[in-house]
């Protein structure tokens, strides 16, 4: 019995790293290699919403230390953060840090159409920087007909 009560008394203290640290550096490194920004958004994200609680921690640590539960409170917020199954950090990304925060002059902007700004999203800074540019100087129906046409002639080679 001692030796269980010593693992449940100090399970934040043997999963903790592996669940904040390990993993979601494992997970980072996949997705800077991988192709779509999805995991990226997930990943940074998640290091953002950490970097604010060690940021309260640091700042509130005597506050912090009467709270016997604190560290079982924060590793299960970073578990749901951070496990493919929820996707918690991605969660907060879209429904809360993103009516906030203004990506490349986009978010708020009437000139475009929601599918439209979900499409400008998915595409780097310099991509979106370019296409914006053209869509202002010949609107967004011409490229439509320039992807079509990319299109049409990708499936004939």
């Amino acid at each position: 019995m001692g030796v269980l009560a010593v693992i449940a008394k100090r399970l934040d203290a043997l999963v903790g790293p592996g669940v904040m640290l390990l993993y979601p550096l494992y997970a980072s490194v996949r997705a800077i290699e991988s192709p779509s920004t999805m995991d990226d958004q997930q990943w940074l994200t998640y290091w953002i919403i950490y970097s604010f609680i060690t940021l309260f921690e640091l700042s509130c640590y005597k506050i912090l230390a009467w709270l016997p539960f604190w560290q079982y409170i924060k590793l299960l917020f970073c578990m749901w953060l951070v496990l493919p199954m929820f996707h918690g950090a991605a969660y907060i990304y879209a429904n809360y840090i993103k009516k906030y925060v203004k990506i490349g002059g986009l978010v708020g902007s009437s000139n475009y159409t929601k599918d439209q700004m979900k499409v400008l999203e998915m595409m780097s800074f310099d991509a979106r920087k370019s296409v914006t540019q053209y869509v202002d100087k010949h609107g967004w129906e011409a490229l439509e007909r320039a992807i079509k046409a990319a299109e049409k002639e990708a499936k004939k080679h």
